[in-house]
């Protein structure tokens, strides 16, 4: 469907260095990672791709093919004043050939993002990085596209689908798949969630929608440390926003991609009288590459290398 939508949309496809992307696990949890989006304009599907050493962005959405990607992060992207576009489509993923996947990523990669060249390790090297450059790559096709004009979570969204009803309606007009319910469960705190609404005036709030796909919008947050509460402060008109498990996504990176950061807090989406508000249950920093020496970042991610060496391996001799 991607070769009918507006022009700018498919250019926000081809252009945006990263793209959130979010899958449900089989708790019901929706988890959103930045990943790099990878489309020609016209195409079936929007690519998107994650290491054999951590292939869970894969794994889920081989159980659950319903996923998302919100373009909301123009960083890098160097067009001016793009819209907020969230995908929701099916999923479908491609670990035939690791040594192909793996070609097609430094292919793909250093084309889209030149100055990441220079991070590659040096090709006698590789071998050790398995874990990294074997690629899985999930294909997703579009089912329903919302679209934010300026960003603006106050207007309602322009919708495009395969269902003429939801388009004349400017509404999903899908049966109720249900969600998982608040879960309970003891309140977990963790010093970074204080760059919330600091370093981070706005995250990535993704939720399971009722008719069962992921919906995700980018928000300004703040945090109430007194109720142990990250706030939305903002509700977004025309997304179903409805209480149970969520996840607020947190990421930056530069133009080029030189540097990036990004962690994720998992938690219980409810409502007070002071509006919405997430219950953090745990925060998940993931793989990061932040804007300091290269010794310090080999340190900073050393634990976590040796962790996905490990799945790399297990994964690797599964498939074989």
């Amino acid at each position: 469907m991607t070769a009918s939508l507006p022009h700018e949309v498919q250019t926000v496809f081809d252009r945006f260095v990263t793209t959130e992307y979010t899958t449900i696990d089989r708790r019901g949890q929706p988890i959103t990672w930045p990943v790099t989006p990878y489309y020609r304009p016209g195409q079936d599907a929007i690519d998107v791709c994650t290491g054999i050493g951590y292939p869970k962005k894969a794994d889920d959405a081989a159980a659950n093919p319903r996923v998302a990607l919100l373009f909301s992060d123009p960083t890098g992207c160097g067009l001016d004043d793009p819209p907020m576009v969230l995908v929701q489509g099916a999923a479908k993923v491609d670990d035939a050939d690791l040594d192909a996947n793996a070609r097609r990523y430094e292919r793909e990669s250093v084309a889209k993002l030149p100055a990441t060249k220079e991070q590659l390790p040096p090709g006698f090297l590789r071998r050790f990085f398995t874990w990294y450059f074997a690629r899985i790559y999930v294909y997703v096709r579009p089912e329903r596209v919302y679209v934010w004009p300026r960003s603006d979570v106050s207007a309602e969204p322009e919708l495009h689908g395969t269902h003429m009803e939801e388009v004349r309606s400017g509404h999903s007009e899908e049966p109720d798949a249900g969600h998982a319910d608040p879960a309970g469960g003891g309140e977990a705190w963790d010093e970074r969630m204080d760059e919330l609404g600091q370093r981070y005036p706005r995250a990535v709030l993704s939720f399971v929608a009722p008719d069962g796909f992921p919906f995700s919008v980018r928000l300004p947050v703040s945090v109430d440390r007194s109720a142990h509460r990250v706030r939305l402060d903002a509700e977004p008109v025309g997304a179903p926003v409805q209480a149970g498990l969520a996840c607020l996504t947190a990421h930056d990176h530069a133009p080029e991609f030189a540097w990036q950061r990004n962690f994720q807090v998992r938690g219980e989406l409810v409502r007070d009288e002071r509006g919405w508000s997430l219950v953090p249950h745990r925060l998940v920093g993931g793989f990061e590459l932040p804007p300091t020496s290269t010794i310090a970042r080999y340190r900073g991610n050393l634990s976590k290398v040796m962790r996905f060496r490990r799945i790399a391996k297990r994964e690797v001799a599964r498939r074989a």
